[in-house]
Formats: structure tokens, C-alpha cells, sequence
């Protein structure tokens, strides 16, 4: 039901980006419709209301003589002066709309609630008609003055709720416009509530006062009022109830369900993770204030979503993820890692020898190159130092075959290095142990980093290799510690006192160095 009442919707109402001039010829073509449209209805229902519950057998010949002319008479004049009254108020109120401007906040206000306002002329016009064809019939037959007031009452509060939820649905693409970026929530010109006693008045309540009309005319005239005639009116009342309450219960739950609908629908996006999505703001009830909502909502997750991608360039996507499952509080834990330390050869020289915008743009495709060769084997990229990059294995997030992700991103960056960044070198050395990992810093600024051995012994080794064959220098531990496939990629290379060490570190280099 809300697919199909939002196809109607948007092929009466037009798509939503059409040019002002088809929306304001829209606007007045269905205003005009729709209130033509309900009044002549309106009017055959006081006919036939009149017909069946005015005692003595029905209007005098008379009476219908005078009805057959003021109905008709009445009707036209009122829907023309009612609908040029109405159409020329509407565009002048919506000016703004239909020339591009940005509403001011009361042309905002004054534009959710002119569906009411129509709807109060409406209302005002057939109690004028009540007054009219009340004062007729009590100058003509006396008697049918007081079933003429209920049928002209009750096909009006009829005919004015209908003519408000039509107003209401042709003026959405305006109110869209009005509630949209007002800097808070929307104004709500007329709540579920009321909006719902409103149509059970009109819907239900007005035919039911018809039969409470048709039981005082049957007790106060009981010589005029016959039983089969009774029976009639309450079935013609009865007839009204169901028909025209069906009717603007209908239209409630369609206005309610398409919004309602759109904001479920827009929901499941989020649900797949497609922030992307605005709900239209063109209810002026409760529900208004729920299409904002979701907005506001969609806006903080895009928000938010916005910072943890930042968060994570910054820190990195394992870190991010480990901060924001959990409290995040100085201190770490002892893990058993791996280390990758990459810094290049001759930076200083080539920076003085060339533009800076060249020194960073070659920096640039060398970040990225060890980027994607650690985060492809699920390490963590922790320190940018410069000309420098620190990766980690192993932590936060553990990892069963740190040691081989470590050796095996060493090799595809040296690989990569040669063809991608060919006018310089890097010494690459990667080395394996415990080390303490966790946030170090002051509570107010804090950063996610590895101390220990291990880490150190990777800086050693990066200055050595690069005067080792093909730059990359490994500890031997790291290459024991790694899936016999990797292994088979390296050769042992001595050994090395590094400094700040007393035992010699046991040294392998790749087997087939790149040149």
C-alpha cells in the first residue's frame, strides 16, 4: 500500500527536483480539483441526506423547488469565490517557494499550517450554506429545518476534513521546502491528535449526530415520521458513517503510512551501511518531527563515521576498531610480535637537491607502497618518522603468523620500491619479539605504540641493511618463526653485535635479493 501511494504521490505531485513553474501550475491545478471536486459531493450528499431524513414523507414541493435552485447556485458561487479566494491566498503565501527564495521563519510557519487555513474557509462556507438552507426551509417547511441544518453541518465537517488531507498532500513538495534546514525541529502546525479527533468528527462523529437529528425529529413528530421512513434515514446515516469514515480514514493512514514507510525504507539503508540517505521533512505533525529526526540522526552517524575514518588514517583501522569496542586507558600489555622498520637511503641528499613539492610527492608513493604491503598482511602501520615508517605485527589485533606477514611485506615492498620509486632506496629490517604494546602518553593526549627489544633491534638492523644485499635485513628468530614457505626465501647472513646489545643477533637476508 505505500509503494502504490507513493507512485500516486510523485505522479500527482510531480518528481521532486521539477522546476518551479510545473510545481506552481500543479499546485493550483489540483487545489482547484480537489476542491471542486469534494464541494460538489458535499452537495449530493445534502441532497440526499435532505431526501431521506426530513419527516413527512421528504421535502415539500416547494422545498425541492428551492433546493433544486439554491444548491447548485449556492454551490457554484461558493467554490468559485472559494477556490479563486484559496489559489490566489496559496501562491501568494508561497511565493517564496515557487520563485527558488529561502523562507523567512514565519513564511516557514505560515506555509505548514495553510492547510488548515484552507480548510477553515472551507468550514466557514458551508456554515454559511447551513445558515442559507436552514433560514430556507424554516420560511418554506418549518418542519425540515432542523434535518437541513444536520445535512448541510454534516456534508460540510465531511467534505472540510477530506478537502484538508487533499490540501495537505498537494502542498507537500511546499512544506518539503518550508521544513527543510530551518536549524531545529520542524514546527508541527497540527498534531497526530488533533489531526485525528478532527477526522473522527468528521468522519464518524457529524453522520452520528445525523441519526441523533433523525431520533428527535421521530419523537417530535411521530405523526410525520413513519417507521419505514426512520429506517431510511438511519440507513442513508449509516451509509455515510461507513462510507465517507472509511473514506478519510484511508487518507489519514495513507499520509501517515507513506511517511512512516519512507523512514523505515531509509532505515534499512543505514542498516546496510548506506549513509547516503535524506528523508524528505513534509509533515507538519508529529511525524515531521520523526522525518527530522532520522535526518539528524544520519547526519551524526555520517559524522561519526567521518572521524572514525580519520581516526583510523591517523592511527590505524586495528587501533581504531580496539578504541572504540572499549575503554581506552594508558598502560599496555607484553605480546610477541613482529617488527617492520623501513627508512630510506641518502632522504638528506635528495632533499637538497630538489624542489620540496617533488620531496613530498616521492614521499608520498613511498608511503603508499608500504601501506598496502603491511595492511595486505594485517599489520599496523604505527609511526610515520619522517622518512621512517614503524609496522607492527601482531598487535592490537593478534595475529597466528606475524613473523611470515612481516617477512612476506618486507619482500613485496622492496619489490615494489624498485619499480614505483626507483630514484631512491630504503633499508628494510624486520625483527621479532616481546614487546610491551599498549597507549602511552597523559590522559588528555595519548598515542598506541610498541616498546621493547624488539622494536629496537628493527631500528639497528634497518640502518645495516641498507648496505646489506637487496636492503632487507631479518633476525634470524623472525625467519625460524615463520611458515616453511617463507623460510625457504631466505638465507642466513652471519651475525651482528647490535648496538646496545652484548650477544650477536643472528642475521638472514632474502635468498634472491632484488637488484
Amino acid at each position: 500500500m505505500a509503494k502504490r501511494t507513493r507512485r500516486l504521490q510523485r505522479r500527482l505531485l510531480g518528481p521532486v527536483d521539477q522546476d518551479l513553474r510545473h510545481l506552481r501550475i500543479r499546485i493550483q491545478v489540483l487545489l482547484t480539483v480537489f476542491l471542486v471536486v469534494t464541494n460538489v459531493v458535499g452537495a449530493g450528499v445534502i441532497a440526499a441526506l435532505n431526501l431521506l431524513i426530513i419527516p413527512g414523507g421528504g421535502p415539500s414541493k416547494q422545498m425541492w423547488i428551492a433546493l433544486a435552485i439554491a444548491i447548485p447556485s449556492y454551490v457554484a458561487v461558493a467554490v468559485t469565490i472559494g477556490t479563486t479566494v484559496i489559489t490566489v491566498a496559496t501562491v501568494r503565501e508561497l511565493r517564496w517557494a515557487l520563485s527558488g527564495r529561502t523562507p523567512t521563519s514565519r513564511q516557514r510557519r505560515s506555509a505548514v499550517r495553510l492547510p488548515w487555513r484552507i480548510t477553515r474557509v472551507q468550514f466557514a462556507l458551508w456554515f454559511v450554506a447551513a445558515i442559507i438552507f436552514t433560514t430556507l426551509a424554516l420560511v418554506i417547511q418549518p418542519s425540515a429545518a432542523l434535518p437541513t441544518a444536520a445535512g448541510v453541518l454534516i456534508a460540510g465537517a465531511v467534505t472540510g476534513a477530506v478537502a484538508y488531507l487533499l490540501t495537505e498532500f498537494t502542498l507537500r513538495p511546499v512544506a518539503a521546502k518550508a521544513l527543510t534546514d530551518q536549524g531545529g525541529e520542524p514546527a508541527v502546525a497540527f498534531g497526530v491528535r488533533r489531526k485525528m479527533v478532527l477526522f473522527w468528527v468528521a468522519g464518524t462523529g457529524a453522520p452520528a449526530l445525523g441519526l441523533v437529528v433523525a431520533g428527535i425529529v421521530a419523537l417530535t413528530q411521530p405523526d410525520e415520521v413513519t417507521l419505514s421512513r426512520l429506517a431510511y434515514a438511519i440507513i442513508a446515516l449509516a451509509i455515510v458513517i461507513l462510507l465517507f469514515g472509511l473514506m478519510v480514514t484511508l487518507l489519514t493512514a495513507s499520509s501517515f503510512v507513506t511517511s512512516i514507510a519512507a523512514v523505515r525504507e531509509a532505515l534499512a539503508l543505514v542498516r546496510t551501511g548506506e549513509l547516503q540517505v535524506h528523508v524528505p521533512v513534509d509533515d507538519s505533525t508529529e511525524l515531521g518531527l520523526l522525518q527530522a529526526g532520522f535526518n539528524d540522526m544520519v547526519d551524526g552517524l555520517r559524522e561519526r563515521e567521518r572521524i572514525r575514518d580519520l581516526f583510523g588514517r591517523h592511527v590505524g583501522e586495528s587501533v581504531a576498531a580496539v578504541a572504540t569496542r572499549s575503554d581506552v586507558e594508558l598502560g599496555g600489555e607484553s605480546l610477541d610480535v613482529s617488527v617492520l622498520m623501513i627508512d630510506l637511503i641518502g632522504s638528506t641528499t635528495y632533499a637538497t637537491d630538489r624542489p620540496a613539492t617533488e620531496v613530498v610527492e616521492m614521499l608520498n608513493r613511498f608511503f603508499a607502497v608500504v601501506v598496502e604491503e603491511v595492511e595486505r598482511r594485517n599489520g599496523l602501520v604505527n609511526k610515520f618518522m619522517g622518512d621512517a615508517v614503524l609496522a607492527i605485527f601482531g598487535a592490537p589485533v593478534h595475529l597466528d603468523n606475524h613473523a611470515s606477514a612481516a617477512l612476506g611485506a618486507a619482500r613485496g615492498i622492496v619489490t615494489r620500491l624498485g619499480d614505483e620509486v626507483p630514484e631512491i632506496g630504503a633499508g628494510i629490517g624486520v625483527s621479532t619479539g616481546e614487546v610491551v604494546a599498549g597507549n602511552v602518553g597523559a590522559q588528555s593526549r595519548f598515542e598506541y605504540t610498541v616498546i621493547g627489544d624488539a622494536v629496537n633491534a628493527a631500528a639497528r638492523l634497518t640502518e645495516l641493511a641498507k648496505d646489506a644485499p637487496g636492503h632487507v635485513l631479518a633476525a634470524r628468530r623472525s625467519v625460524g618463526a615463520a611458515v616453511p614457505g617463507e623460510q625457504e626465501l631466505w638465507v642466513d647472513h652471519g651475525n651482528e653485535v647490535l648496538r646496545g646489545r652484548r650477544e650477536p643477533t643472528e642475521l638472514s637476508v632474502m635468498r634472491d635479493p632484488v637488484c
